[in-house]
């Protein structure tokens, strides 16, 4: 059998000319991978028995885990790994059954809670790319059309594909640009039963949030547009009980569908689809592929997520999410004081340090590792190739000295990262088209 880099060779003999898109795409992104791997900033296990959410044991180093998307810290909640446990001892560690026939009582109490969180009704996934799966098809009519935004979440990317096997019309704009928003909508109003923006709360890549407001008025002024918006990374830490970014910044609108998951601040595991009205949410439940086709969310993650939905309901829920803001604006107004290139200033736990080449986030990652702090690459094909960042999430686990300790370690690698790339600042700013702030003297 041929090796990886044998395979990757073969690739690179072929003349440039006979290779199709998809065969360059995956010889890029396999050099990529060639290259993180050893480098030791991606595929690595933590060599840790027990984890407690802020530290992690690589190569015998100890380093803090900027990597995590936990937002409220509640994976170690004792609370949380009971509710697994008692659910394992009710039911075992699988329960192998389609839920068309055969549900554990989790499944209607956890939709029974999440419900008096969105106040809506509420249809739960095995994951939220297999709640896509089944809501996008089923949604969006043969005579509807797509628009997504460039950074939508590519599980929803994905999904849409589907649709154009059914020559759906899918279209994409520049990311939030609501003018190209108005006017894709203008195109398709008057022939499409209904127009469709695919867009996320929060974006998992930079962090910064969908305009609801800007997005809610295109949809009081356009009878047939409707919202599609996956706030996997905006639930659990903000909004009513944990209700999620977009309903945050606005109460639910009549033409919003929203898809969410419990993935990231909840600590369990599931997608979480909420619905304007009851029979939406039926004729999902019962003709979505991955509601009869895939195994069911299992007990251990049932249980858990019945945990900490009780304490989203809870008044415990405001003193963490205070105590989250604090942390996410000291790394705001650290980054902005050590001048570092922030992609978005907005109040999410996702912060996004814009590199440039790649060359300036390898580099960055492994100096950072050096100093004791592991961080998330974001490198192509996730970004554009010269938009690499590093995401460095803040969660509950991390101590204030930790995020000063942190963005105080990036403004010192940053210039020498710079330097190895061949990037300015002023570079960086312009390929990720930002204004660069004016800095006083």
């Amino acid at each position: 059998m041929e090796s990886k880099s044998t395979q990757t060779a073969v690739m690179t003999a072929q003349p440039q000319e006979l290779k199709s898109k998809h065969a360059q795409a995956l010889e890029t992104i396999g050099l990529i991978v060639e290259k993180l791997i050893p480098l030791g900033i991606t595929h690595q296990s933590p060599e840790d028995e027990f984890l407690d959410g802020r530290l992690v044991h690589i190569k015998g180093k100890e380093m803090v885990n900027f990597s995590s998307c936990s937002y409220l810290g509640l994976e170690t909640d004792e609370r949380l790994k009971e509710g697994a446990i008692d659910a394992i001892r009710r039911y075992g560690t699988y329960f192998s059954s389609s839920r068309a026939y055969l549900t554990t009582r989790h499944y209607a109490e956890l939709e029974g809670l999440l419900e008096q969180i969105f106040e809506k009704p509420v249809l739960l996934g095995t994951s939220t790319m297999l709640g896509h799966i089944s809501n996008i098809p089923v949604i969006v009519g043969d005579n509807d059309a797509v628009i997504l935004d460039h950074s939508v979440h590519a599980s929803v990317q994905t999904c849409c594909e589907m649709l154009k096997a059914r020559q759906i019309p899918v279209e994409m704009i520049r990311h939030s640009n609501m003018e190209m928003l108005e006017d894709k909508i203008k195109k398709y109003k008057d022939k499409h039963e209904k127009v469709w923006y695919f867009a996320d709360g929060v974006y998992s890549m930079h962090g910064d949030l969908l305009p609801v407001k800007e997005v809610y008025e295109l949809m009081d002024q356009y009878e047939n547009f409707y919202l599609y918006a996956d706030d996997v990374h905006g639930m659990g830490w903000t909004g009513k009980h944990g209700s999620g970014s977009v309903r945050a910044q606005a109460p639910h609108h009549p033409k919003l569908y929203l898809a969410t998951g419990l993935s990231k601040s909840f600590a369990a595991f599931g997608g979480v689809l909420v619905y304007p009205d009851e029979k939406m949410r039926n004729i999902v439940k019962y003709f979505g592929k991955t509601m009869t086709f895939c195994a069911p969310v299992q007990p251990p993650n049932l249980g858990a997520a019945v945990a900490s939905a009780k304490i989203h309901l809870s008044p415990e829920i405001h003193i963490l999410h205070q105590r989250l803001r604090n942390k996410i604006k000291l790394f705001k107004s650290l980054a902005k004081a050590y001048e570092l290139p922030l992609y978005s200033e907005e109040m999410t736990p996702v912060n996004f340090i814009c590199m440039g080449k790649p060359e300036a986030g390898y580099y960055m990652v492994q100096e950072l590792m050096n100093r004791g702090f592991y961080v998330s690459i974001s490198c192509y094909p996730s970004v554009p190739y010269n938009q690499t960042g590093i995401r460095v999430p803040v969660t509950l686990h991390h101590t204030d000295s930790d995020i000063e300790d942190v963005v105080k370690a990036i403004a010192e690698i940053l210039p020498r990262a710079l330097e190895i790339s061949g990037f300015s600042l002023k570079d960086i700013y312009r390929a990720f088209k930002l204004r660069q702030p004016v800095i006083e003297v």
